[in-house]
Formats: C-alpha cells, structure tokens, sequence
C-alpha cells in the first residue's frame, strides 16, 4: 500500500492528520491528550466504583432486610409479655404504634376480622424520598412479605402482615454515595488543574525547542536553548545547542570556503594573465617583429637575401614551438591533458615526466601499481591535484632534490580505499607556517569526498628534513567494471 503524504497547504495539525489516515487525535496537543488520558481513567475509576456499590448495597440490603423479619417476632412476643392485662384491643394498638419506628419494614396490624388496626400517620413521610428511580432500581432486592399471627393464651387475636421496605437503607446508600461522587469529583478538578498547570510548566521547553528549530529551519544558527529543569529535556537541550553550534561552524566554514575559491580564482586569473603577458607577449612581439623582417626582405628593391630570410622563418619557427609548450603547459594546469582518456596511471606518470623536464636538478620517482583505470573524474582529479600540488609545493617551497610520489588501492575489512603519499626531502614545514590555498584546497578536496588529509614533517628516507603528504580516499565498490588495472607502465627516463 502506498504511503499517503500530509499537503502541507493543509492548514491545521488535524487537517494534516486526517490526510496522512492517522487517528483523529494525533493532532490534538499533547497537553490535551495527556488530560483526555486522565479523564478516561477517572471515568473508568468511577464506573468501576459505581459498580463496587452497587453491588455492596445490594447485598447490604438484602442483609439488612433479613435481619429486620427476624426482629419483627420476637418483638411481637416482648411487646405481649409486657402488658398486664393484654386484651386483644390493647395489644393490637400497642403493636401498631411500636411497629411505626421500625426501619427496613412495613408492619400492618389486622384484627380477627382482617380490618387495619390504626391509621399509619407516618405513612406519607415514609414515602417521601431523594434517591432516583433509576438508583432505588438497581439496588433494591425483590420485595419480601411475610404474616404473623399475633397469639394471646393461645389465641389467634389478629395478625402481623410484615413488607420489607429497603428505602431507608437505599437512602444511606444514596447520601453516601452522592457525597463521595460530590468528593471525588473536586478531588479530580483539582487534580486536573494541578495537572494542566504542571503540564504546561513540563512541556513549555518543547514549544522553545520548537522555536529554536524553527529559527535554525531559517538558517539563524544563534538559537540557543537554556537547560530546563527537566533531566531528560535539558539532555535534548544540549543536543539541540550543540547541533545549532555545528551548524554555525559548518556554515562559518563554507563563507570561509567561498572567500577562499574567489581568492583562488582571482590568484589563478592574474597568475595565467601575468603568464599571458610575460610569455606570450615577448613571443607574439617577436612573431610581429620577425613578420615585419620578412616583409621588409621581400619587399626590397634589390635581390632576395635568402639566408636572412631563412633565418627570420627559422626565428618564427623557434617562437611557434615557445608557443606550444606554454599553451600546453597552461591547458594542462586548467585541465590535465588525457585524464579520463587514457589510464590514471599513464596521466601521473606524464605529470611527473613534466616536472622532470621542467626542474632537471630535482629526481622525481613515481610508483603506481595496482590502480584501476580511473576511479571517476572527480577521485582521479583530485589524485592528479593533490600530487601535482603537493611536488609543486616541494620543488618551490621546500627546495627539495628528491620528491617521491606513490598511489595504491588497498582492500581491509571490505573497504577499500585509495592511499597516496607524496614525500620529499626538502627543508620541511617551517614553524608557524601559514597554511595556504594550495593545501586548504587539497584537504578540502580530499574531506568532501569522505577521505582524510594528513601533513606532516616525516622526509624521505629518514632524514632529517622534509614534509610527506598522506591523503586517503574511499572508493565506490559500485564503480564502472570497465576499470581493470593496466599493466605495468614502462619506467618513465628521469
């Protein structure tokens, strides 16, 4: 099933939920949720309690319905004994005007004849109630009738028809329970507003770190969180000062990088426009120089002199080769001739044969051996770079008469990389040395490609002076098949 994705034209966080098929309260804040989770609870708190007395009273009830019948007869029987005269008129009335304080019962008195005794002025007050229907329902057992037969020396004189009436019991139940919701009920308001209040305190450092984000979303990386007193948010406040911190830095170090390329760019257009000047326009005045000769020769009046004319030609000649190698050697400093064509290896083998010819006093040694054909124009770019700049840095800075190159791939625990090394045995790195656009621009070079930089004083062949450039590059498993290592090149005339 494929993933629906929020429209973020949507204009609320409930919007957004419904569109992504999620619950209709993800959207809901999350102090919201959090007290909706604790009505739930007390709602089923309560509901469990409700049910607990119920069930309580029901049998409270019934219990209390049981003892009252037992009392009604052995009531009759004192009330009997303690007349001293007991006919059956003054029993009969006495019974009745005892029987109305009775609880949980209803006494009727009947004579022989089966007529009421008394009138029961209590009766409407007995009827008179405050707990519901709904209430007296659920808790009030099946009624209960019983009639007893109210004996005087051995004769039936009337009877004692006895209801249970659980109203009164069903009252306490009531007001019991009516002040415990009523307690419960404040209990959990105060509890609630307890809650919204520490919520709120909890939870105000997510609307900063919401702010801090937002802030950061608008590249301003000087937000900064101060440490809540929470444990667990002041761990994401530092999280989150420490990110903005790095961003700043990542963002400080681009500006840098940006005033760096256009200082470079600027030093490289000045330096090929002084080459322009100082090289070809000596070689182009004397092209202009040699042509007006020629011109002037053939021109002349009188016979051709051919020697002087072979020699301007020859003159040209030797200018236009001039020529050449500088338009090679600024094409090649632009962009090395080949690389990407012909193997990798071919490409620093010519790079060092150039340096040979243009620095004879200094040896150049080159070992290349097992490289790949090329490893992607960037990687064998920035290879071809790095030990230009660094022999270049070698020859000009260090005065060195001895520069070796190498270049391996190696494989370790299924990763393989690039290593290059370019050592020489120059005077070295000078104490307080600047570090210069050339190796700012070879490390940042090698880091942008997940590789590592390293400069160091160690020389070749453990004198005692000279500088060694270690660079390493990792190498795309997933690279173009078509690159086999070639065979070994021929040894290159120093």
């Amino acid at each position: 099933m494929a993933q629906r994705v929020a429209d973020p034209n949507l204009d609320t966080a409930q919007d957004r939920a419904t569109a992504t098929g999620l619950p209709f309260w993800a959207g809901w804040p999350t102090r919201t949720r959090l007290i909706l989770v604790v009505l739930a609870i007390d709602i089923l708190a309560a509901l469990a309690s409700c049910g607990v007395i119920v069930l309580t009273a029901r049998s409270a009830v019934q219990v209390e319905m049981a003892a009252s019948l037992a009392t009604v007869e052995p009531l009759v029987a004192d009330t009997i004994r303690s007349l001293r005269s007991p006919s059956p008129e003054s029993v009969l009335h006495t019974l009745d005007l005892r029987f109305q304080a009775l609880r949980h019962v209803r006494v009727t008195i009947l004579n022989a004849e089966g007529k009421r005794v008394g009138f029961g002025p209590s009766e409407q007050a007995r009827e008179q109630r405050t707990a519901p229907r709904w209430f007296v329902r659920l808790i009030a057992p099946e009624p209960r009738q019983h009639d007893l037969p109210i004996l005087v020396k051995g004769e039936r004189i009337g009877t004692a028809a006895i209801t249970t009436q659980p109203l009164d019991e069903i009252e306490e139940v009531w007001g019991y329970a009516r002040s415990l919701a009523l307690a419960s009920l404040i209990l959990n308001l105060a509890v609630l507003a307890a809650l919204t209040l520490a919520l709120g305190r909890i939870l105000r450092p997510l609307g900063r770190l919401a702010d801090g984000l937002t802030r950061l979303e608008r590249h301003d990386y000087t937000a900064h969180l101060d440490p809540p007193a929470s444990r667990e948010l002041a761990v994401i406040a530092e999280r989150f000062n420490r990110v903005a911190g790095a961003l700043s830095e990542a963002r400080a170090a681009n500006g840098r990088l940006n005033r760096q390329l256009l200082t470079a760019q600027d030093d490289e257009r000045a330096r090929i426009a002084l080459e322009l000047h100082d090289e070809f326009g000596p070689c182009l005045f004397a092209l202009e120089a040699n042509a007006a000769s020629v011109a002037r020769l053939a021109g002349s009046p009188n016979a051709i002199d051919r020697d002087r004319l072979a020699a301007r030609a020859g003159d040209i000649g030797s200018i236009v080769g001039q020529v050449q190698v500088l338009n090679r050697d600024l094409l090649n400093r632009l962009r090395p001739h080949g690389l990407g064509e012909v193997p990798l290896t071919d490409c620093l083998n010519l790079l060092l044969r150039d340096f040979r010819r243009r620095h004879p006093e200094t040896a150049f040694d080159g070992v290349f051996e097992g490289l790949a054909r090329g490893y992607g124009d960037i990687v064998d770019l920035t290879v071809f770079r790095c030990i230009q700049e660094s022999t270049t840095n070698a020859v000009r800075h260090g005065a060195a008469r001895h520069v070796r190159a190498r270049a391996t791939e190696e494989t370790a625990a299924g990763l393989t990389v690039l290593r290059v090394s370019v050592e020489d045995d120059g005077t070295g790195i000078t104490p307080g040395h600047r570090i210069g656009l050339g190796l700012s621009g070879m490390r940042e070079r090698v880091e942008a490609l997940g590789g590592h930089f390293d400069l160091d004083t160690a020389s070749l062949d453990n004198k005692a002076s000279g500088t060694v450039v270690r660079i390493t590059l990792p190498i795309d498993p997933e690279r173009d098949g078509s690159e086999v290592p070639p065979p070994p090149a021929a040894p290159q005339p120093k």
